[in-house]
């Protein structure tokens, strides 16, 4: 799985592969529409980040982040992770360019900054590895 010595720090992206159409509740957002297909979610760990994706990847857990709801549902599943060295400014950076080459769904996942979302929908994702400094990591 991961090396548990490893102490990563900075940014990651899920690939996250919706199998069917899901209507889900969101905590706070309330019920979104989810519809199948890929999605990309920005976050950062400035400490122990591969615990994180280890969390993310997890069918049972404590709901906090919005995320959280959305890989709950059985349809959800994490593909791919993306990880690129950064500050948490990063994370808004990143998340600011996919919203100008993907479907951003609104208000999630950034409650804590003024992006417009930090989750967002495509067909192909293969832009990532060329626009921003990120690494297909194995967690």
């Amino acid at each position: 799985m991961f090396n548990r010595r490893r102490n990563l720090k900075g940014i990651y992206v899920l690939i996250i592969r919706l199998n069917q159409a899901v209507i889900a509740e969101i905590g706070a957002l309330g019920k979104l529409s989810f519809d199948e297909g890929l999605y990309a979610y920005v976050g950062s760990a400035q400490n122990r980040l591969e615990h994180r994706v280890a969390r993310h990847k997890r069918r049972e857990k404590r709901l906090f982040w919005h995320i959280d709801y959305l890989l709950s549902n059985p349809a959800a599943q994490v593909t791919d992770v993306f990880f690129g060295k950064g500050r948490k400014s990063e994370e808004c950076k990143t998340a600011q360019m996919l919203a100008k080459k993907a479907l951003a769904i609104a208000g999630f996942g950034c409650s804590d900054c003024r992006c417009v979302s930090h989750l967002f929908y495509t067909k192909n994702f293969d832009f990532l590895l060329s626009e921003a400094e990120f690494s297909n990591f194995a967690f």
